[in-house]
């Protein structure tokens, strides 16, 4: 299944939560917090099936990450052959990835603008450049930018977006640096979704 091209206002208002972690999001679903179409406005968010839950939640973690059904079902794989809890390492596999590191640094603004900068090599991993935004940090790495970019206009801006972006706690973000450290395992304190939902619909 290849990329979904729906606009993201759209997903946003069919899942009724701002999955992109966008503010135009939030000022979207103020306003207009219902599903779209002509009769949005006059329909509810109607009960779904056990099924319909863990596909809705497949889904909605998919269009958060940017992944295709390939690479997400590979995750869920992975983490369900590990001993212990299934959904924790799925959450460790989805946000140690490269693109979603530089986009909770506040290095970019969406995770679409953090996969392009890493494949454009503009980003280094421990002073190295790393192209592959599926790359998996370690704890201890350093991601950063390639010197050759950083007087670029592209970055003049990501000092001050990274002094004022909320990052985990796992990542130390030096913003005069314009680097963060990984300070411990990638995960998710609060997810917006059901993790152990979607292994189980990988399970069925």
């Amino acid at each position: 299944m290849g990329k979904d091209t729906r606009p993201k206002g759209k997903l946003v208002r069919l899942f009724g939560e701002n999955i992109f972690e966008s503010p135009k999001f939030d000022k979207l679903l103020a306003k207009r917090n219902f599903p779209s179409g002509q009769h949005g406005t006059n329909r509810k968010r109607a009960k779904v099936s056990g099924y319909g839950k863990q596909l809705r939640e497949k889904q909605k973690v998919k269009f958060t990450y940017g992944l295709k059904e390939r690479q997400f079902a590979n995750y869920v794989e992975e983490a369900s052959k590990k001993t212990g809890d299934t959904s924790q390492f799925l959450l460790h596999y989805l946000e140690a990835r490269l693109d979603n590191v530089v986009f909770r640094s506040g290095l970019a603004k969406t995770r679409p603008a953090a996969r392009q900068i890493v494949s454009h090599g503009h980003i280094t991993v421990n002073g190295k450049k790393v192209d592959i935004a599926s790359y998996r940090v370690r704890v201890g790495e350093i991601i950063g930018l390639k010197p050759a970019v950083l007087k670029s206009k592209l970055y003049e801006g990501a000092a001050e977006a990274m002094t004022k972006k909320d990052a985990p706690s796992w990542l130390a973000v030096d913003a005069k640096a314009l680097s963060a450290k990984v300070v411990n395992e990638p995960t998710l304190v609060n997810p917006n979704f059901d993790a152990n939902a979607i292994a189980g619909f990988y399970s069925r």
